[in-house]
């Protein structure tokens, strides 16, 4: 009866230790984050930070003046264009000692940053102007991001409190559309959608934001 006593709370007290065990594994550390800043005086906007998460959808954005108030913002970035920026910062060793600049004396463009974050591991560049291909296409998708959320920014801006320059918001985002310099043009959907079904807006925004969703729905 003793023996059989012991043998239970000897049981009791392994489970008890590999419980404790368990819940003194600290919890992880989540994926890595790669973010993008460039700071530019004088020009407008002065202040771009994009932060995107390897292993969530949701981003961050901040685009503003220098002398505005910080805050950043929630926007989407999705899987495959995720997919991609990771890829390419992966070939670029994270920036892991990568100097990416052209060192020529050319005009200033404002100096950009690339910062990978995964747990402890931290690692960044700086540049003003690189002609190193994978980092030119990273900065072309993260300024192409910032571009597109401009736009966005604008559009819901018009929708709400200047309706009589709705089209006017619509002629910039077909600009870069037709340059394809916005990466997910499908974003602006649900506002085309939403200005194409109002007859609150003039026709010629309605009919423009029409055309545009159609164009948009049509390169899949």
């Amino acid at each position: 009866m003793k023996t059989s006593l012991l043998r239970f709370l000897l049981l009791i007290a392994s489970a008890c230790l590999v419980a404790s065990a368990a819940l003194s594994v600290p919890a992880p550390s989540g994926g890595a984050k790669l973010t993008f800043r460039r700071v530019f005086k004088g020009s407008s906007p002065e202040f771009i930070e994009i932060t995107v998460r390897e292993d969530s959808d949701t981003a961050a954005y901040e685009i503003r003046q220098l002398d505005e108030d910080a805050g950043s913002l929630p926007f989407q970035v999705s899987a495959a264009w995720r997919t991609k920026m990771f890829d390419l910062a992966a070939q670029l060793k994270h920036f892991q000692g990568q100097d990416l600049d052209v060192h020529r004396k050319i005009a200033n463009l404002g100096e950009k940053t690339f910062r990978w974050e995964s747990g402890p591991e931290v690692h960044e560049a700086k540049f003003n102007y690189t002609l190193n291909s994978p980092a030119s296409q990273l900065l072309q998708i993260f300024e192409g991001l910032a571009r597109q959320q401009e736009h966005v920014d604008l559009i819901s801006r018009r929708m709400k409190y200047d309706r009589l320059g709705i089209n006017d918001a619509l002629l910039q985002f077909e600009s870069d559309l037709n340059r394809s310099l916005l990466p997910e043009p499908k974003r602006v959907l649900p506002m085309l959608d939403q200005i194409a079904g109002d007859s609150h807006f003039v026709d010629i925004a309605r009919q423009r934001a029409r055309s545009l969703a159609e164009r948009i729905r049509h390169q899949g």
